[in-house]
C-alpha cells in the first residue's frame, strides 16, 4: 500500500468555502484503488506549521501514479487549488 500525504499553507485571504470546495471535489473524485482518504486543518499547536493535511491511502504504485496524472484531478489542482495555496508539500511512502 501507498500512503501519500499533502501538506497545504494557505494563502492570506483563503475563505473556508473556498477549502471547502476543494476538498468536496477530491471526494467526488472516482479514484480506483483509494483505500483511504483522511484530512484536516491544523490545529495550531506548534508555531509554523502547515494550514492543512490530507492522507490517501492507494492499494498500490498504480493507483497513486493514476490518480496523480488523472484529468480531473489535474482540473482541480489547476482550478481549485493553485489559486489558494502559498505552498504544498507531498510524500510518498510505502505502508508494510
Amino acid at each position: 500500500m501507498i500512503r501519500n500525504i499533502a501538506l497545504w499553507k494557505f494563502r492570506p485571504g483563503t475563505t473556508r468555502e473556498q477549502v471547502e470546495a476543494l476538498i468536496s471535489a477530491i471526494q467526488a473524485m472516482p479514484i480506483p484503488g483509494l483505500r483511504g482518504l483522511s484530512f484536516g486543518s491544523d490545529l495550531g499547536l506548534r508555531e509554523g506549521n502547515m494550514s492543512f493535511a490530507v492522507v490517501y491511502d492507494f492499494e498500490d504504485e498504480a493507483s497513486y501514479r493514476a490518480f496523480d496524472t488523472d484529468p480531473e484531478h489535474d482540473r482541480i489542482r489547476r482550478d481549485l487549488a493553485a489559486p489558494i495555496l502559498e505552498q504544498a508539500e507531498r510524500c510518498q511512502y510505502r505502508l508494510s
